[in-house]
């Protein structure tokens, strides 16, 4: 599906975890408008790696949410879980490049290491503990046999480099690797490729000639501009949309049943009633 032409092709990438909220739904109309501003394409992927928490009750309401929204793409609809061939032969092609490494932190000991008090939103910068360099020779030689299954494995980010892209919305981005990002997980211990990885490999193999999304997601941008040119690919432009938050000013999460867009419509409130309170 890679795009031949360059004609604009943004997508939709909602995640079947529970209902869509009034901030998908900013998010989602202002990548519609962009496409149709450039009279391009809008694709939908269906983000339902997360086997544990994706329901089939939760697709089927996401597609009629976003249709009652006013929302329209490209059929089919593109899903994740059918796609896990492309994530294992990009892995491939990480550990080929000697851009990868098996770790066995999890994510209590990066939080100890990093001397953060708790969890945090993003990931805390890796100290490396698991780092090639860092392990005894005899380790570092039984761990360079080991299968992709059952092991995270993490980027390794270059230290002290400059990871730069411009923002359509907010502007020019700039972050320090080993200062600002650190070493980030491509591959699940529980066998599955990350957001990361599969975002980057999904947009790419999609041909997206831009990414719609909310804010939340400007530093996993940065982990994502490393991994296109790991992978010899060419980063699509990007457009991160101000966060939707609610009286108390915390931005929406899907526990915000209160502002689903399931809940609104059952209010009666309509899709031109909410577009016109946040212009």
């Amino acid at each position: 599906m890679v795009n031949p032409s360059p004609v604009y092709r943004g997508r939709l990438a909602p995640s079947p975890t529970g209902l869509l909220h009034l901030g998908h739904a900013r998010t989602f109309w202002t990548a519609q408008e962009r496409a149709r501003a450039a009279d391009g394409q809008l694709l939908l992927r269906n983000d339902d790696l997360d086997a544990a928490r994706c329901r089939p009750e939760f697709v089927t309401a996401m597609l009629e949410d976003l249709r009652w929204f006013g929302l329209q793409w490209v059929e089919p609809m593109v899903a994740q879980s059918a796609r896990l061939s492309l994530y294992g032969a990009a892995f491939g092609r990480l550990r080929e490049a000697g851009a990868i490494y098996p770790c066995t932190c999890s994510r209590k000991d990066v939080l100890v290491a990093a001397g953060a008090p708790h969890e945090v939103a993003d990931e805390p910068l890796y100290p490396g503990t698991c780092r090639p360099e860092n392990l005894p020779e005899a380790e570092r030689a039984r761990r360079a046999a080991w299968p992709r299954e059952n092991f995270t494995w993490r980027f390794r980010v270059p230290d002290g480099a400059p990871v730069e892209f411009r923002d359509e919305h907010f502007g020019s981005q700039r972050s320090i690797a080993g200062r600002e990002i650190g070493d980030f997980v491509v591959w699940r211990k529980d066998g599955g490729p990350s957001y990361q990885l599969a975002c980057v490999v999904d947009d790419a193999e999609m041909g997206i000639t831009e990414v719609v999304r909310g804010a939340d997601l400007l530093l996993s941008t940065f982990r994502q501009v490393l991994l296109y040119h790991t992978l010899g690919q060419v980063p699509p432009a990007f457009y991160h949309c101000p966060l939707v938050t609610d009286e108390k000013g915390v931005r929406l999460a899907k526990r915000h049943d209160a502002l689903a867009l399931r809940t609104l419509r059952e209010q009666g409130r309509t899709p031109e009633q909410l577009r016109a309170e946040w212009r």
